[in-house]
């Protein structure tokens, strides 16, 4: 298949790009800068030049592909709608592009406070009012004729070159000195390491029918305590218990996301694809030491 993979530069996307050339399929990259270019053409993919907000380069891209891996997406957490109204765009161009065709639209989303304090499957819708509403634009898609599914990327995608969640929670203790949790601790993010999350989005490619919402998840949900523990001893900090209503102060923005439980289930996902992780979980991939250095 020819594919159009955005954010093939990035951290998700590249290892999206390695798996689908390994598999023997053809990808084209969207590439915004000559280093991502350079590191598209190095994976051995081909480069459409443009960006997330350049709604013409997306929709060539699309209508010239057999499918659509969706994985760019502007990080600006505070200023978070910005970031969901530059996604909703770029789906609904991709979309349309790829409306009566029932060409694979792989869409990514996220599994973070879809059920927060008990188990999420991939049967829980996302809640009414959820600010990035990329899942429930590209659910639509079905109808319109595009093999459309959903990837719910857990809160943690790690392995080596992350630049997300853990990296600022490594940062911040440093800055402050303790390496810090929220409460007691036992609240659970989920995680899944890069690679195999690039496996399971080459089967939803290949196979995975419309409307299907899938779970890539290696650890159900890691306690909060265990992270902050192997950075405190990575970094020879003490670990302590900042209060629940302190978080926000103690992490900046990313207070509101650590002191949420979110864990969140893959069975499903693994019994329909048959995928299985096979990379380390999170608290194994911190003590590879990688992160640290």
């Amino acid at each position: 298949m020819k594919v159009f993979v955005t954010g093939a530069s990035g951290f998700v996307g590249s290892a999206v790009v390695r798996e689908l050339v390994s598999a023997g399929h053809q990808v084209v990259g969207l590439a915004r800068s000559d280093a991502s270019a350079a590191l598209i053409e190095a994976a051995g993919a081909k480069v459409l030049r443009g960006s997330l907000d350049d709604l013409d380069s997306l929709k060539s891209g699309a209508a010239t592909s057999d499918g659509v891996i969706h994985t760019a997406y502007i990080h600006n957490f505070p200023n978070f709608a910005e970031s969901a109204e530059a996604d909703r765009k770029a789906i609904e161009t991709i979309g349309a592009a790829l409306a009566g065709s029932n060409r694979p639209f792989i869409v990514t989303g996220g599994s973070g406070g879809l059920t927060p304090g008990r188990l999420a499957t991939e049967e829980d819708p996302v809640p009414a009012g959820m600010p990035r509403v990329s899942e429930q634009l590209g659910l639509s898609m079905a109808s319109r004729g595009v093999r459309v599914s959903i990837m719910r990327l857990p809160t943690s995608v790690h392995g080596e070159g992350d630049q997300g969640f853990v990296p600022r929670l490594i940062t911040i203790a440093r800055e402050k000195g303790v390496s810090a949790y929220p409460g007691d601790g036992s609240n659970r993010w989920p995680s899944v390491h890069r690679v195999d999350s690039a496996r399971l989005y080459r089967l939803a490619l290949e196979t995975a029918p419309a409307g299907t919402r899938l779970h890539p998840i290696g650890d159900e949900g890691v306690p909060t305590r265990e992270i902050a523990g192997v950075i405190g001893r990575h970094l020879n900090l003490p670990i302590v218990s900042v209060p629940v209503e302190e978080a926000g102060e103690h992490f900046g923005w990313l207070g509101r996301f650590f002191a949420l439980d979110m864990p969140v289930s893959g069975t499903l996902t693994r019994q329909q694809f048959n995928w299985h992780p096979t990379q380390p979980g999170l608290i194994a991939d911190l003590e590879q030491g990688h992160y640290f250095q």
